[in-house]
């Protein structure tokens, strides 16, 4: 997409359709239902309520979480709360996703399950999934590594 020139609204209308956002903190809303979370993104982007409703419960029966979509945020593991995040940032279907430290909030199995879960989209759906990371988790399950250090850029090795 050129983005170049662009006018704010198609700015919105780009990033509200066509990308997805994982954050370190989830910001799921303390308020709203994991399925309310879920569904958020859909309604803002104009999409009509029971269509999005049920790609939210498909989105959370694939994630394991069709027995908390009631449950509120404060009610859930920090797996939990990612896997949320994940299916909020699915919603829309969005070619890219882009997440900032998935895993950083996480035990190492919980961990590794959202990194699994991120390659698995990249796998079956052809969506490419941006990862920044400090961790060596992602490592195992990137197709393309691009490594910052000391203000320089590397390709091949994040190691030195």
């Amino acid at each position: 997409h050129r983005l170049t020139g662009a006018g704010e609204a198609e700015l919105i209308g780009f990033r509200r359709n066509g990308v997805g956002l994982v954050f370190l903190s989830f910001y799921l809303l303390p308020t709203l239902t994991v399925v309310e979370n879920v569904l958020l993104p859909a309604l803002l982007a104009g999409r009509p309520e029971e269509p999005a409703r049920r790609r939210a419960g498909e989105l959370l029966d694939w994630l394991g979480l069709a027995a908390r979509r009631g449950h509120y945020p404060a009610q859930l593991s920090g797996g939990e709360m990612q896997r949320t995040a994940i299916a909020r940032a699915l919603i829309n279907d969005p070619a890219l996703i882009l997440a900032d430290e998935p895993t950083g909030n996480l035990d190492s199995r919980n961990g590794r399950a959202v990194m699994e879960l991120l390659a698995e989209l990249n796998r079956s759906s052809g969506r490419t999934v941006l990862i920044a990371t400090h961790s060596e988790l992602a490592d195992a399950f990137a197709t393309r590594q691009v490594c910052l250090k000391d203000g320089g850029v590397s390709e091949r090795s994040c190691d030195g």
